[in-house]
């Protein structure tokens, strides 16, 4: 594992239950928000279940992409309570 993946599962790690930040906010958090392709990349790569990749999603609200598939996303998503339309999250 890289330290560019080390710096982005530790940012994730902390998101809450029930709640989402988008690829470009947690590039934001890394200091460069033009890495939000990067973030997305690494979360591809995770294969740690501790690291809740699930709840990272696309700046315009969609859920983005899942190792598992984005029905499971969403089925994890709608278990820890966040609200989804389609494949589109809205508060």
């Amino acid at each position: 594992m890289s330290g560019f993946e080390e710096k982005v599962y530790a940012i994730v790690k902390k998101i809450p239950r029930g709640q989402v930040l988008t690829y470009k906010e947690v590039a934001v958090k890394l200091g460069n928000r033009k890495l939000a392709r990067a973030v997305g990349h690494a979360l591809n790569k995770n294969c740690d279940a501790k690291i809740p990749c699930h709840r990272v999603i696309r700046s315009d609200g969609k859920i983005g992409g899942f190792r598992r598939g984005s029905f499971a996303k969403i089925k994890i998503l709608r278990r820890e309570g966040v609200k989804i339309k389609g494949n589109k999250i809205f508060n």
